[in-house]
């Protein structure tokens, strides 16, 4: 067989292409008879024994050399990785032994290659790789850590390789397995761009639609993000240079993927993430006085922008276990937003960025042996039980016990005693602004009066103006100064109401001709279960009573009828708005049942909803197979799924609708948020009335400090009215939030 039949045209010219750049690149480091002996070693392979193609099609050969580049020009690794990349195929395929190989190239490359086997092995029992096993694997597979560092150049290379691949189901399971394995090992490792690379690679295979949604995000704004860099950068680069510091400053846009991580968690759009970049500023300092320099552009720039003293990261006095050395600090910059500033010198961004092969350079070392010590401690790491989040903890920098420092949306820093709530927030900067604040944002979120303040919070009060203080209110605030105030604004209010109050129900009583008895008037507040007489006009005030009733119940007690009349007042709030009609608990079938294909084309299987996300016709999902099993379908984005996915792949089953949806309901509890005014409610209830084709089931409201939130469950068909309905709540005049649980 000759060789050029297991090349196509094109590959022929790739090959020919990668051989010189990886003599180009690996030159210095193959001894003499390296690559004579390594040609004829693979060609023997190819007509002995054809290696075969992977489920994608990829060339064995033109596969391994791609992956050898990546070893050698991103990683920095030399010749027994090289090799072994190059020859463990040659093995894999009983072409070779390893041992035969020991004899050629040495143990180095022989041991490296036994290691690649038995990872290989491991894939062919075991399809889907829990990450919780991964440390498993990786102990008991891969002793030689340069195996890891293979495995994580080959995943990248694939990555790469797959765009227009037609198997699709191969190629999410690649993805899937590249984003919860490979990269964060890569991370671990210090291997930062091709961390990135495997996750923004992950997303747009996985999650396609989001990724080209932020991918043409960015493009719309870059012109506008580039001119704030531009004049963000502009003073600090004036201070430096009078300072004599030599430099350059670059601004970096975050990976989708990382923006998509902030947009899950914050539960925001786009628009919503406020650190779409970073900025760089990278000093060209002697080894002896980079941090002394790193320091100095720290106080430089904080001079300049407010910093939040708990996003403060220093790892030049703890570098990394990876080797990572930097400064980042986040301050606010013009328009009230958010922008981390990275410091670091041109040696640790040469290592940020190219991971061990700038460390290994940096350390002096040139040949492989010197490895085995920075290899022990990375291993070291990458055994440690603790998860990325405790290990980012032990950093933190909690500089201020008994204080919290929080933000207003311009930047301005305020300092309250720890366990200070959002009302005396408010009422810190302004008495007016306390007394008419009904909540807040608080780093973008909606959040209560009583809702408890961190240091590093960015808070913008929100404010109505029929809001006024509450005697509940004492019990929220913390400060001496809010309670002083509040205690004040009551007692300035309960004199006037009560003025008002009185001037008002005369006036009512003259118009319908009653006459007013002071003592009647106060039998029957009394009566109505009030101590305090003030308490009763501040109702009347507030409207918490109906004048008109009022005087018919005066009425009443005037002529001594004594018929039992209701003693509470009448509040028109919206959690005294609670509605459960009598509807079946499942799903209500009203015609032909819809159908699920499973599977290829079965179906007649028998499953049942999740009730973790409640799946209904027309969304997207996929079948589990429980431990008793049955069949358990789920939403693809069920809030579960991930996991399912990484721990158990093998118990997912592809899941389709079929059929129509006419006649079948579905229960889905629907989330709204907004101000507390009974009327919000009734909009509500009128408008799901309407929708044909949608039933009401049960409302459920609560209310607290002028903000009411709620959850309603109807029945409906499908997703297409769900949508249309959810758009129409949204509306509503009052409501802030509608979201499917």
């Amino acid at each position: 067989m000759e060789t050029s039949a297991f090349f196509t045209l094109e590959e022929r010219a790739q090959l020919f292409s990668l051989y010189r750049k990886l003599l180009q690149l690996s030159g210095d480091t193959l001894q003499k008879e390296d690559c004579r002996r390594l040609k004829a070693y693979l060609v023997h392979s190819i007509q002995a024994n054809p290696l075969p193609r992977d489920v994608f099609g990829l060339n064995p050969i033109i596969k391994d050399m791609q992956t050898a580049v990546i070893v050698a020009e991103e990683i920095g690794m030399r010749r027994a990785s090289i090799l072994g990349v190059m020859l463990h195929d040659s093995v894999r395929t009983g072409t070779y032994t390893a041992e035969e190989i020991g004899q050629e190239f040495g143990e180095d490359v022989a041991g490296i290659i036994r290691g690649l086997i038995r990872v290989q092995e491991l894939y062919l029992k075991s399809p889907s790789i829990e990450s919780e096993n991964f440390r498993k694997l990786l102990l008991s597979f891969a002793e030689d850590m340069r195996v890891i560092l293979i495995m994580i150049a080959n995943r990248v290379n694939i990555m790469r390789q797959i765009k227009d691949a037609e198997n699709d189901e191969a190629r999410l399971r690649v993805a899937n397995e590249a984003a919860y394995l490979y990269a964060p090992l890569a991370h671990k490792l210090g291997l930062y761009k091709l961390k990135s690379e495997l996750e923004d690679l992950s997303l747009k295979y996985t999650e396609h639609d989001v990724y080209y949604h932020i991918k043409d995000k960015l493009n719309e704004t870059k012109a506008s993000r580039d001119r704030y860099i531009a004049n963000f950068i502009a003073p600090i680069q004036r201070k430096l240079e009078e300072a004599g510091l030599h430099f350059h400053i670059k601004g970096r846009t975050k990976s989708i993927h990382s923006i998509y991580q902030k947009m899950k968690k914050q539960k925001c759009p786009f628009e919503g993430v406020y650190d779409l970049f970073a900025i760089r500023v990278i000093l060209d300092s002697p080894l002896e006085k980079e941090k002394q320099e790193c320091w100095q552009v720290y106080s430089i720039v904080t001079d300049m922008y407010q910093p939040n003293p708990k996003r403060l990261r220093d790892w030049l006095s703890v570098p990394k276990s990876n080797g990572y050395e930097s400064l980042h600090i986040t301050v606010m910059g013009p328009e009230g937003k958010w922008v981390e500033v990275q410091i670091r010198t041109e040696r640790m961004d040469d290592i940020a960025e190219r991971g061990l092969a700038a460390h290994w350079r940096y350390k002096g070392i040139k040949g492989e042996s010197g490895l085995d010590e920075w290899l022990t401690s990375v291993r070291e790491a990458l055994e440690n039980s603790e998860s990325d989040l405790e290990a980012m903890d032990r950093f933190k920098l909690e500089l201020y016990e008994d204080e919290v420092f929080v933000f207003t949306p311009k930047g301005d820093l305020f300092k309250l005693p720890k366990g200070a709530t959002v009302l005396d927030f408010a009422f810190h900067i302004h008495t007016a602004l306390g007394s008419r604040c009904i909540g807040a944002r608080v780093n973008g979120k909606n959040v209560p009066l009583r809702h408890h303040l961190q240091s590093g919070d960015q808070v913008e009060v929100m404010t109505s103006a029929t809001q006024t203080p509450k005697q509940d209110w004492l019990n929220i605030v913390t400060t001496s100064k809010a309670r002083t105030k509040i205690r004040q604004a009551l007692k300035e209010m309960a004199a006037r109401q009560t003025d008002f109050a009185k001037e008002m129900l005369e006036r009512k009583f003259k118009n319908r001709k009653i006459d007013y008895d002071d003592g009647t008037m106060m039998r029957l507040i009394k009566r109505m279960g009030y101590k305090v007489v003030t308490d009763f006009y501040q109702a009347v005030a507030d409207g918490a009573l109906d004048v008109n009733d009022l005087i018919d119940r005066y009425v009443e007690q005037l002529h001594r009828d004594t018929a039992d009349t209701r003693d509470a007042a009448i509040y028109r709030s919206a959690e005294a708005f609670n509605l459960t009609p009598a509807t079946p608990d499942e799903a209500t079938t009203g015609g032909k049942e819809d159908v699920l294909v499973i599977d290829q084309n079965l179906k007649g299987l028998d499953y049942k909803l999740a009730r973790c996300c409640n799946p209904i016709y027309g969304d997207d999902v996929f079948g589990f197979v429980s431990v008793t099993g049955g069949i358990k379908i789920h939403r693809t984005d069920c809030p579960n799924a991930p996991e399912m996915r990484q721990r158990f792949g093998y118990r997912i089953v592809k899941a389709r609708w079929a059929g129509k949806s006419e006649g079948t309901q579905y229960p889905i509890t629907l989330r709204v948020v907004g101000h507390d005014d009974i009327g919000i409610v009734t909009n509500i209830t009128s408008i799901i009335n309407k929708e044909d084709g949608i039933t009401l089931r049960s409302i459920s409201i609560d209310s607290n400090d002028g903000l009411f939130s709620g959850n309603l469950t109807v029945m409906v068909g499908d997703t297409g009215r769900l949508e249309a309905l959810i758009k129409k709540l949204r509306t509503v005049k009052g409501v802030k939030q509608v979201t499917r649980n």
